[in-house]
């Protein structure tokens, strides 16, 4: 009976800790797989500047006159190729091999500009500091946390009391980073503080 006594409070300890770690994860699924971006949700910072520095080619064809040496190839595989349709005599119509914008990409106070088809202007931008890594981005008004990974020895807190103001904490005791990110006048704004250490 005395061997029990003495380990009761360590197996509670420890029964304790599992439950805490189990009620944690389940807790923490839905809000780590919405955190996750879809496979198509991120492009590449260089594959976007790619994009913006090739320009778009534009054909103009009219149906009636007969072509005497073939088009030049788009320079993307993905660009469409214009279809022969039949023409009524007198009329004459003019087809665009122009294919669809993607997406526009610049960068502006380390943020990368994107518009998409619908006009929606989004900016995003990766942090590195020693306390970790995240990536912000900014839509509509809206600050919002893709990404924040914790480096060895911190941890990460996520405080947003307003949608246009977001701040992510990488802490370590008595040392940690501040990630400050807000919307002024439409644009992002981010500030990068070190406290302690």
């Amino acid at each position: 009976m005395r061997l029990l006594r003495g380990w009761a409070p360590l197996l509670g300890w420890l029964a304790a800790t599992v439950a805490g770690v189990a009620l944690s994860s389940v807790a923490l699924l839905p809000v780590l797989r919405a955190a996750a971006p879809a496979e198509q949700a991120l492009t590449s910072v260089h594959e976007l500047a790619g994009q913006a520095a090739r320009p778009q080619p534009s054909v103009t064809v009219p149906d009636d006159v007969p072509p005497t040496t073939p088009a030049p190839p788009a320079p993307s595989s993905a660009s469409p190729t214009p279809s022969a349709s039949a023409s009524r005599p007198g009329a004459t119509r003019s087809r665009s091999a122009t294919p669809a914008p993607e997406t526009e990409a610049e960068v502006r106070d380390g943020w990368t500009v994107t518009t998409d088809e619908a006009g929606v202007t989004s900016y995003t931008r990766s942090f590195l500091v020693e306390g970790g890594q995240a990536v912000i981005r900014m839509s509509d008004g809206r600050m919002q946390l893709v990404t924040a990974t914790p480096a060895a020895g911190y941890s990460v807190e996520k405080v947003q009391q307003t949608p246009d103001n977001l701040a992510v904490f990488f802490i370590e005791q008595g040392h940690h980073f501040v990630i400050h990110a807000v919307v002024r006048d439409g644009q992002p704004f981010a500030e990068v503080s070190e406290i302690g250490g």
